[in-house]
C-alpha cells in the first residue's frame, strides 16, 4: 500500500512539474523594441545610437590636432554615453583644448586661446520613430554645453563659467542599401557670453554618407556646415572606423576647410569607442 502511494505521489509531482514547464514554455519571452544599425558619424556624433535599449552603454575617449593658421590646436575629449531608457540616451562629455603657437603677425603678436579645460556638455537623445519598412530612423535631442574660463580667468577674477551654449537638433537616418547609409544631423546653435551679454545664433547642418562592410568596418564622408550672418562655413570630413570586436573600435577623421570664410586648416582626429 505504501509503494502504491509513493507510485502515485511521484507521477503527479512528474505531472505537474511538466504542467509548468509547458506554461512556462508557452509564454513567449518580451521582445526588445526595433533597432536598426545606422553608421555613425566620428566627427560630431550622436548622443546615443538610433533606436537604444535601456541599459545600452559606452565609453569614448578622443584626440585631434588642427592647423589654425597661427598656432596649432591639440583637442581631446572623454564622454560616456548611457540609453536610460528604450530609444531613450543620456551622455556627459568633458573636451579639452592645448594651443601651440606657429608664427606672429607684422605686430609681433598673435592671437592664441589660453590652454583650457573646455566646458561641460549634457545632452539628451530620443528615437521617436523606427521603420523596418522604410530603413529610417529619426530623432530629436538636446545639447547643453556650459563652457568654463580660460584658467587665468579663474584664478585672478573667480569666474567659472563664460558662457553657454543651446543646441536642440533633429536627426533622420536612411539605409538606402544594407551597405550604404545616410544621416541628416542638423539644428540650431544659440550661444550667450554672461560677461558681455552677447547672444550669437547659427544653423548646424551635418550631412552624412557611409559604406558598411559586413564585419561593421565602415569608410565615408561628413559634411559639416554652419550658416550664420557671415559666409556659410563648411568642411569636409573623410573618415572610416576599423572594428576590432564586438566591444572595441577606433575611428579616424580628417578636416578638409571648404570655404574662403574657415580660418581652420587641415585637421585630423581619432575616436576610440568602447562599449562596456
Amino acid at each position: 500500500m505504501k509503494n502504491a502511494i509513493a507510485i502515485i505521489l511521484l507521477i503527479f509531482v512528474f505531472f505537474s512539474a511538466n504542467a509548468q514547464q509547458a506554461k512556462d514554455s508557452a509564454v513567449p519571452p518580451p521582445t526588445k523594441p526595433l533597432k536598426l544599425h545606422h553608421a555613425e558619424p566620428l566627427y560630431i556624433d550622436l548622443i546615443r545610437d538610433l533606436g537604444a535599449r535601456k541599459g545600452e552603454k559606452e565609453i569614448n575617449v578622443g584626440f585631434g590636432m588642427a592647423d589654425e593658421k597661427n598656432y596649432t590646436s591639440y583637442t581631446g575629449f572623454a564622454e560616456y554615453e548611457f540609453a536610460v531608457a528604450d530609444r531613450l540616451g543620456l551622455e556627459v562629455e568633458v573636451p579639452f583644448e592645448i594651443c601651440q603657437g606657429q608664427q606672429r603677425d607684422d605686430s609681433g603678436s598673435f592671437d592664441m586661446p589660453e590652454n583650457r579645460l573646455e566646458g561641460l556638455k549634457v545632452a539628451t537623445q530620443y528615437t521617436f520613430w523606427v521603420s523596418e519598412k522604410y530603413q529610417t530612423s529619426m530623432a530629436v535631442g538636446y545639447i547643453q554645453e556650459f563652457e568654463l574660463s580660460c584658467f587665468s580667468d579663474l584664478s585672478h577674477k573667480g569666474k567659472l563659467f563664460e558662457g553657454t551654449l543651446y543646441n536642440p537638433i533633429f536627426i533622420a537616418a536612411k539605409r538606402l542599401t544594407p551597405h550604404i547609409h545616410t544621416l541628416l544631423y542638423t539644428g540650431p546653435l544659440i550661444e550667450q557670453k554672461f560677461e558681455t551679454h552677447e547672444w550669437n545664433t547659427s544653423a548646424e547642418v551635418n550631412a552624412n554618407l557611409h559604406y558598411v562592410f559586413t564585419n561593421g568596418n565602415f569608410v565615408g564622408l561628413e559634411t559639416n556646415m554652419e550658416f550664420s550672418e557671415e559666409k556659410p562655413s563648411i568642411v569636409f570630413r573623410p573618415q572610416a572606423k576599423v572594428q576590432f570586436s564586438d566591444r572595441v573600435s577606433l575611428g579616424l577623421a580628417l578636416g578638409v576647410p571648404a570655404t574662403e570664410r574657415s580660418k581652420h586648416g587641415l585637421s585630423a582626429m581619432t575616436r576610440l569607442i568602447w562599449m562596456p
